[in-house]
């Protein structure tokens, strides 16, 4: 097994915020405002957000460095033999909440975890991927998004995406609703397959990939016209993003178990949002063609 070099994938990672960051600001048109904090328990980070831009609504994307005694419970979740280790942690997160609710809201992230203690050798492992969470569903957009994360995970494998992609889908599944959150994309977790090397060349092709999935759909439907119908369809679908990133994602859970800093952790969650008592989309509508085509997990390459 090649040796854990946490200084290569901690550059990685500022590097990686600073492209994102500057990519979609060029598209915007304004600036992230950078926010630079520290961790109470170990670590820190370095959050960047934009907020009230011409295209994005509420964006924000998250370095973060965090270390501490003991891992918390969504850590060991899966790993029990894991509690009670000393942990590393670092990562990239990032949730774009577009204004026009024909640009679809979009997640990623990627992240390393080593878990230790003495006179053990250390357990890491990589994570993340990224999901796509339409308002109103093309299917050319949905096809360049999974194609872009078949390529990306390509030389790693054919059984890669198939793999990756399921996983999002079970993942990012409302099980109190029996609904998907979008049209899905990858996510992977425990990864170490293949040693240091390449399970590190994997994240790195899939955090690279990002931009080139998610551009191209932003850039064809900017320019959409939309009334207060789309947005009021928008803001209730962002109901279903708040409730899965505060009932079930990993990485918040995380975070807030782990004393991490709430302000970045919550900047996830949309500005405006609606919930509406036992809302049902009008049978044959554009609102209804978004439950019947596109939530349903399917294959889109």
């Amino acid at each position: 097994m090649s040796e854990v070099d946490i200084h290569a994938v901690k550059n990685y990672l500022l590097d990686l915020q600073d492209r994102i960051c500057q990519s979609l600001s060029a598209a915007d048109g304004s600036a992230f405002q950078e926010d630079s904090w520290e961790r109470p328990g170990g670590g820190g980070g370095r959050t960047r957000v934009l907020e009230e831009g011409a295209l994005i609504e509420k964006g924000g994307v998250n370095f973060s460095h965090v270390h501490g005694d003991g891992l918390p419970p969504s850590a060991t979740a899966n790993r029990p033999e894991l509690a009670g280790r000393s942990f590393e942690a670092m990562g990239v997160s990032l949730v774009i909440h577009p204004r026009n609710p024909y640009i679809p809201t979009s997640h990623a992230n990627v992240r390393l975890f080593v878990a230790e203690k003495p006179g053990a050798e250390p357990v890491w492992w990589f994570g993340g991927g990224y999901d796509l969470t339409p308002f109103y569903g093309f299917e050319e957009d949905a096809v360049h998004w999974h194609r872009t994360a078949r390529d990306a995970c390509a030389p790693f494998g054919t059984n890669v995406y198939p793999r990756f992609k399921q996983w999002c889908d079970d993942y990012f599944h409302l099980k109190h609703r029996d609904e998907a959150r979008g049209v899905g994309g990858l996510f992977f977790d425990d990864y170490h397959e293949g040693g240091f090397d390449n399970s590190f060349a994997l994240m790195r092709a899939i955090g690279d990939s990002y931009l080139d999935a998610y551009l191209p759909i932003v850039q064809r439907r900017r320019g959409m016209e939309y009334g207060e119908r789309e947005r009021q369809f928008q803001l209730y679908r962002r109901g279903r993003y708040v409730e899965f990133n505060l009932v079930y994602d990993r990485g918040t859970l995380f975070g807030l178990q782990s004393g991490g800093r709430t302000e970045s952790i919550l900047m996830s969650l949309p500005p405006l949002v609606r919930w509406q008592y036992d809302w049902q989309p009008e049978p044959g509508s554009a609102e209804a063609k978004l439950y019947r085509d596109f939530l349903p997990p399917r294959d889109w390459v």
